[in-house]
């Protein structure tokens, strides 16, 4: 079988086990978003991005909502806007890196979806957060090499509850694409 064969193939058997919406999960910079777009366009689904759409039921920034009122308030938000996505029709969803470990929202997440850890390492992090720092409420608070290691220590337990863990680092987005595609189709087919 060709390989374009080959691929098509292996997007119409994940595409089978989209019943439930595909939510990638991790911390800041770990890839979510690009990765989410081009799974979404290989996947023929939607693609969303649960800070920017946070940011639109807002009507302001990120930093700006934490800055007016504060991490609790925007968590509220972030709970209200994940749960009225998921109640859309199954594609994959972006989450911020601080709503997985939200236990409302994780447990939605495991109710309703297959979830993917894009797990990153520091480095790799670091790199490329460093061109949204201002964007990135979190990091502003001091050191990012440190803040950034402490919400690892903190967060990958909770992140290891994810249905499927993908490493991302240095190889191309579409090697990471194809290989959570990969992993929903042995899941599909109960592997």
């Amino acid at each position: 079988m060709s390989d374009l064969a080959s691929d098509v193939n292996a997007t119409a058997d994940a595409r089978r086990g989209m019943a439930r919406p595909v939510v990638l999960v991790g911390l800041m910079g770990a890839g979510k978003t690009v990765v989410g777009r081009r799974l979404a366009r290989a996947l023929g689904v939607s693609f969303r991005d649960a800070d920017e759409e946070v940011v639109a039921a807002a009507g302001m920034s990120i930093p700006d909502i934490f800055e007016l009122y504060g991490e609790a308030a925007f968590r509220d938000l972030e709970r209200r806007v994940v749960a009225r996505l998921m109640r859309d029709p199954p594609g994959v969803l972006a989450l911020g890196g601080g709503a997985f470990v939200d236990p409302e929202i994780r447990s939605l997440v495991k109710a309703a979806a297959t979830s993917v850890w894009l797990r990153a390492d520091l480095d790799t992090l670091l790199r490329r957060t460093e061109r949204k720092r201002d964007a990135r409420p979190l990091l502003a608070a001091g050191e990012p090499r440190e803040i950034l290691r402490e919400l690892m220590e903190r967060r990958h337990p909770v992140y290891a509850e994810a249905d499927l863990v993908v490493d991302t680092g240095e190889q191309p987005v579409e090697v990471v694409v194809t290989r959570i595609r990969d992993l929903l189709t042995d899941r599909a087919a109960g592997s």
